[in-house]
């Protein structure tokens, strides 16, 4: 297949198909007599692994290394699953860092009245940002 058709077939761009060729993460592709690439069905397939981890949150770094682990003599599902595993503890500490801000911002909005002057505004006021055409 020529890269427009696996771009379409995959729901990627076609320069995010080249994109991922540039960082290694898949394979370059032989040429046909005519000098066009031809993607095989193992480069679709790696295409939609790509595109699924990627919706898992994993970075095009962290997909890089799951990749490269298949190429590891002895490597098992067991060290797949570790890295799995290692990315929920990643995302678990990011949802208890947004439910902090959260809370923070919400504690802000309990202590705002709604109305009056901004420099009485507990989310503006008292963190010392001045607010155009009001005195201190």
């Amino acid at each position: 297949m020529k890269i427009g058709e696996v771009a379409r077939q995959v729901g990627l761009t076609v320069e995010t198909v080249r994109y991922y060729e540039k960082q290694g993460l898949i394979a370059e592709p032989g040429r046909n007599t005519s000098g066009y690439r031809q993607y095989s069905t193992d480069i679709v397939e790696h295409l939609y692994f790509i595109k699924r981890a990627k919706k898992l949150g994993f970075s095009l770094k962290e997909i890089k290394e799951l990749v490269a682990l298949r190429d590891i003599p002895g490597v098992s599902c067991k060290e797949v699953r570790e890295q799995a595993r290692e990315k929920i503890a990643g995302i678990r500490q990011k949802i208890a860092e947004l439910q902090k801000i959260e809370n923070d911002l919400m504690a802000l909005i309990s202590r705002s009245p709604g109305q009056g002057p901004l420099k009485k505004c507990p989310i503006i006021g008292p963190m010392g940002i001045p607010v155009p055409g009001e005195e201190k």
